[in-house]
């Protein structure tokens, strides 16, 4: 029976369970997140010596890194040449060595702490299946020989794809994410870290030294907050919605039906096809992800996961699924992480975001470059992830079709009065008009209809329905609501109100 929106890493690993905060506190260092990068943080600031807490509005791990593929890989599709036209050469260098030192890093700390998580080297392939990608894909090739990354250009992969381009990365890795990070929660645990779950932070005072404000009414007095809540859940003044965008893709786990060749591969075009292999109980598995699209823009996302069954059959000669999942993920305006002071006035609150679908790598190296600028090192990475930088070509063009997308789907959410009242199927959703105005509405298996209000509280964009998941989920920010109204995901802090 397939385990749906359950993803295969969450399935396999059993992570320890932390209380809620219950009382006010003080710390050195305060963590807003529980994902791979808030626990990497909170390890490396406690093996400095620093007192650290860590608050996580749900459960530890259970976001993004518990939805990933868990490639540990430097090969992130089609971006060095890219950064090269945009940054420079030796800019676009900085972003594979501050990535490569965080993929050593996880491999040194697995080692270092016997960690049994499936850590296996792996090469990795960016294929094209068309001409103009083709040439894209040799473009990608020439700018890894100018960044000195080793590669070889080829023809073809081990599956029957008609590739018309193929670039092998050598040496990279895949691993368990949450059995890596479950090992460092538990040498945390010596440190002293204190962990706090279900504590949503809703605001930071900013004085001498911060406080955050907890959805529970307690305060933590700290030193220095670290925003590594995926989206920064505090953007008073650094207007992160404006300079970025939240895009949904898919994941599908089933057992191969034949023994898997080698490597993780990627086609660097649309639709977007992942696959890795993993091993379970002795048996081969894969995990096949894609079918990207903006958060809140497509109303029907059973198709994506059909899409990738299809795909899985074609390819692997298998469609039995056996996990299905889904993930979210933010992108800059240039495509490099904003990491370091969430302002420039604000030395205080630092802020790591932006992964592009590439945390494992992008989390670990904004972990090490957060401890560095705490610890006040000197970094060489600390200029190109500045969350105050500003790159005139590309960051204006994409700063401006993103708020007119933004702008688009506002206007025309308003505009949509929504389907006239009528009865809904058990674990149906739709957008009724009734009594003269909008409702979300969604009937359960039971029979039970919630009605909630469908304009986002983050700022007042309407809500569509997400029809595979069961959830409200925002086109302009990416905010994501329960069926209910509580939020699943930023930037929004309120949940829809219930009618």
């Amino acid at each position: 029976m397939t385990k749906e929106h359950t993803s295969y890493w969450k399935q396999t690993s059993n992570l320890p369970t932390f209380p809620k905060l219950t009382e006010n506190i003080e710390t050195d260092v305060c963590i807003i997140g529980g994902g791979i990068t808030g626990i990497t943080t909170a390890y490396l600031l406690s093996k400095e010596g620093l007192k650290v807490t860590v608050l996580e509005a749900d459960k530890v791990l259970q976001g993004t890194t518990g939805n990933t593929t868990a490639k540990i890989t430097l090969q992130h599709g089609l971006i060095y040449d890219e950064l090269i036209g945009n940054i420079g050469e030796e800019q676009a260098k900085l972003y594979y060595e501050a990535n490569k030192k965080g993929q050593q890093f996880m491999k040194d700390i697995a080692e270092k702490l016997s960690i049994d998580c499936s850590f296996t080297k792996e090469n990795s392939y960016l294929y094209a299946t068309s001409e103009k990608y083709a040439e894209k894909v040799e473009k990608e090739y020439e700018a890894y020989q100018k960044l000195g990354i080793e590669s070889q250009l080829i023809d073809s992969i081990p599956f029957p794809i008609d590739t018309k381009a193929v670039l092998n990365m050598t040496d990279q890795y895949q691993f368990h994410p949450l059995i890596y990070l479950h090992a460092i929660l538990l040498e945390m645990k010596k440190n002293n870290v204190t962990i706090f779950e279900q504590t949503p932070a809703q605001d930071i005072e900013e004085k001498d030294t911060p406080t955050v404000l907890t959805g529970n009414n307690y305060r933590v007095s700290c030193k220095y907050v670290v925003i590594a809540s995926h989206f920064p859940f505090y953007d008073k003044k650094g207007f992160y919605f404006a300079r970025m965008y939240a895009e949904r893709s898919y994941c599908i786990a089933l057992k191969a039906s034949s023994p898997y060749p080698f490597g993780m591969y990627y086609n660097g075009e649309k639709p977007v096809r992942s696959m890795r292999s993993i091993k379970n109980n002795g048996q081969e598995w894969v995990i096949i992800s894609g079918e990207n699209h903006k958060t809140g823009q497509d109303e029907d996302t059973a198709v994506h996961y059909d899409a990738l069954k299809t795909f899985s059959k074609e390819i692997l000669k298998t469609d039995k699924i056996e996990y299905s999942w889904s993930a979210q993920d933010l992108t800059t305006l240039d495509k490099i992480p904003y990491v370091g002071e969430l302002t420039k006035n604000t030395p205080s609150i630092l802020v790591a975001t932006g992964f592009r679908k590439w945390g494992m790598t992008n989390g670990t190296a904004a972990s090490l470059l957060l401890r560095d600028i705490i610890m006040e090192k000197d970094n060489p990475y600390r200029s190109l992830f500045s969350p105050s930088r500003f790159h005139p070509d590309p960051a204006i063009k994409t700063f401006i079709t993103t708020n007119l997308d933004v702008a688009k789907h506002f206007v025309s959410g308003k505009l949509d009065i929504g389907e006239q009242e009528r009865a809904l199927l058990p674990n149906e959703g739709a957008i009724l008009h009734m009594d003269g105005k909008k409702v979300g509405c969604y009937k359960d298996s039971s029979g039970t209809i919630h009605k909630v209000d469908t304009t986002c509280t983050h700022l007042g964009c309407e809500v569509a329905w997400n029809s595979s998941e069961k959830t409200w989920d925002c086109p302009c920010h990416g905010s994501r609501f329960a069926y209910t109204g509580e939020v699943i995901e930023g930037p929004a802090l309120n949940p829809l109100p219930k009618l």
